[in-house]
């Protein structure tokens, strides 16, 4: 009983010794013929290439930042749609903000960019809507690095100036802005006027053009929201989403009075003729809705009283189609 036992115990090592053979040495086969395979394959890396990033910076400094550049300040501005005051603000403020826009060296010691380079290569991108190596001759920058500027460009932009720009009035900004548009165009508690306007959108992908596309244009666009002062500050903009292709869809879209409806807002009263209002309002032009705090022009005049308001209210709301037709040449 026992010497079968014995021989059924070795026959049973014997197998599984066999099976452990046989699978390791598939294994082993499996994995040569893998490593055939990918050796044989052609690597597709780029080549390492020495870009002369010095040399491109001194280039950009003798184009356009020399005392006495290549380009003169006309050129500069509709190259980098803004002026040079404006663009150099810009740069000394993102590098003292965050040491990315700084002249940096890596662990090799090789030289990086320049706060010059970094900025140029976000705004030509948002200029002109090119892709992220469009200007590795000119900046000699690679398509990772000049795609990270700029997201890095757009994120800091945002962090620095959006308690000062982005942002709605306050009290006595309000009482200010009564004060100028009552002496410009004699409306006291006018706040600024609201419109919109089609920015066309050349580079839109294929698969959203019909989205972006309005019946009345025949190209993508992208509508924007805005509401201006007297002085063209810009203190709403909204840019509408796929579909609403129209005042009204915006505005339906972006709350704009969440703050006068949820009392959240600051206080805006007025006094006309011994009268106090508690709201202000804005200037539109007939589309929008019959809302307490937009006033439209009239279009029906059947005397010489709503026949001047008509014409004064035309001729005040022409504040926000002036800064539409700046922001447009820029």
């Amino acid at each position: 009983m026992s010497s079968s036992s014995s021989s059924g115990s070795t026959d049973t090592r014997e197998a599984l010794k066999y099976f452990i053979n046989t699978v390791v040495t598939a294994t082993q086969l499996i994995m040569e013929e893998e490593e055939e395979e990918v050796s044989s394959q052609p690597r597709n890396r780029n080549p390492a290439i020495n870009r002369d990033r010095e040399g491109a910076h001194e280039r950009l400094v003798a184009d356009y930042f020399a005392d006495e550049p290549l380009y003169s300040e006309t050129m500069f501005r509709r190259r980098f749609r803004m002026s040079r005051r404006l663009f150099l603000r810009m740069a000394d403020d993102l590098a003292f903000y965050d040491p990315f826009f700084t002249l940096r060296y890596d662990a090799r010691g090789k030289r990086g960019f320049t706060t010059l380079q970094k900025c140029t290569t976000a705004i030509r991108q948002l200029a002109y809507g090119t892709a992220a190596d469009a200007w590795d001759e000119y900046l000699k920058m690679s398509e990772r690095t000049a795609r990270e500027c700029l997201y890095k460009f757009c994120k800091f932009v945002v962090r620095l100036y959006s308690k000062k720009y982005l942002r709605k009035p306050s009290y006595n900004e309000v009482q200010q802005l009564y004060q100028h548009h009552k002496a410009t165009h004699g409306f006291p508690g006018m706040l600024g006027s609201i419109d919109c306007m089609h920015w066309p959108w050349r580079n839109c992908p294929t698969a959203w053009r019909v989205m972006y596309t309005p019946g009345d244009q025949g190209h993508p666009t992208i509508i924007l929201e805005a509401v201006a002062s007297q002085d063209l500050w810009i203190w709403h903009a909204f840019f509408g989403i796929p579909g609403s292709n129209n005042d009204v869809n915006v505005l339906q879209n972006y709350e704009i009075f969440d703050n006068v409806i949820k009392g959240t807002g600051p206080d805006t009263r007025f006094m006309v003729s011994g009268v106090e209002y508690r709201l202000e309002y804005y200037l539109a032009y007939g589309i929008y809705p019959q809302y307490s705090t937009i006033v439209k022009t009239v279009r029906q005049q059947p005397d010489e009283k709503r026949k001047k308001f008509a014409k004064f209210q035309e001729a005040a709301r022409k504040d926000i189609e002036r800064c539409f037709g700046i922001l447009q040449q820029r």
